[in-house]
């Protein structure tokens, strides 16, 4: 039996697995997709200590290399559920398996949001986009549209930028919300052009993506814009409904959770944005990370 499953290798689930790791405990890290997490997607990462400068996807295998040598065990599955056994340790349930633990560590993170409009679904991942680090390069030399106003919208257009001939950043409302660094960034690249007050109403196309519809936010006139892809960077929601069993969650679904990251059922942790908290940042993260697993730990050593 292992005694700590950490649900999620992003950065809050991996730092999690590495401070088990050296508590003495065994760890057993699953993920759904790929490990690192949203950070991964990053193109550049600034406000990490010890790097002045470092991708993110580096930057999480720099940690998967750390946890490896330690010894974790690690799968790609799908967790389906937690189930406490009475007293004495939990079940987690995954798509293909199950695994037995002392304690769970929960670290899943968000998923990216959504536009919810005419059109999207049907063109997602053949026109429409939620990660320029990873789509991007394959409209070199086109014009695309960005719809976003904070910082990893800023990023991405940006990053488009690089190799988009002209990227069309949307927001919705007259200003943008990140880094006043990235802003002027953006400002000072000619192939950027910021369209202030629009919302996404409809994607265009019948059996191609086209282009997209958009629709003042104070008031009715509209703007079509025609070309070949739509990289939206508008958030995240949470992901919990799984874990509803072992954490109460919020109306957001956020499972409620201090600075403790104590989840309310004991030997269950939660670290990283998936829990209640004002600011979800790499920093954060990997804060949630160390306190989750001293937690666990100490429970271990207390069971």
């Amino acid at each position: 039996m292992t005694d700590v499953i950490v649900i999620g290798g992003g950065i809050a689930g991996m730092t999690a697995a590495l401070n088990c790791l050296r508590g003495g405990k065994s760890v057993l890290l699953l993920e759904k997709e790929s490990f690192g997490g949203q950070i991964a997607n990053s193109p550049r990462v600034e406000n990490y200590p010890s790097f002045k400068q470092i991708s993110g996807l580096e930057l999480a295998d720099k940690i998967f290399d750390q946890i490896s040598e330690l010894g974790v065990e690690f799968d790609i599955d799908k967790v389906t559920g937690i189930v406490k056994n009475g007293e004495k340790d939990f079940t987690v349930k995954t798509e293909y398996s199950e695994h037995k633990c002392k304690a769970v560590i929960i670290a899943c993170g968000v998923k990216h949001r959504k536009l919810n409009v005419a059109g999207e679904e049907k063109f997602t991942g053949k026109g429409v986009y939620y990660c320029a680090v990873c789509d991007g390069a394959f409209y070199k030399d086109q014009e695309v549209t960005l719809v976003g106003d904070a910082n990893s919208a800023l990023q991405y257009a940006l990053l488009l930028s690089n190799y988009c001939s002209k990227v069309k950043m949307v927001t919705m409302f007259d200003r943008f919300f990140g880094d006043k660094a990235l802003q002027d960034a953006v400002l000072a690249r000619d192939n950027i052009e910021v369209i202030h007050g629009y919302v996404t109403e409809k994607v265009l196309g019948d059996e191609k993506f086209e282009g997209v519809l958009l629709k003042e936010t104070k008031g009715e006139n509209r703007l079509e814009i025609k070309n070949s892809a739509l990289f939206v960077a508008i958030g995240q929601v949470s992901d919990n409904e799984v874990f509803s069993g072992v954490c109460k969650l919020d109306k957001d679904g956020f499972i409620v959770s201090g600075e403790e990251c104590f989840s309310g059922t004991d030997g269950v942790f939660v670290a990283g944005d998936c829990r209640t908290k004002k600011i979800r940042s790499l920093c954060t993260a990997s804060s949630d990370g160390i306190i989750a697993a001293l937690s666990a730990v100490s429970y271990l050593d207390r069971k």
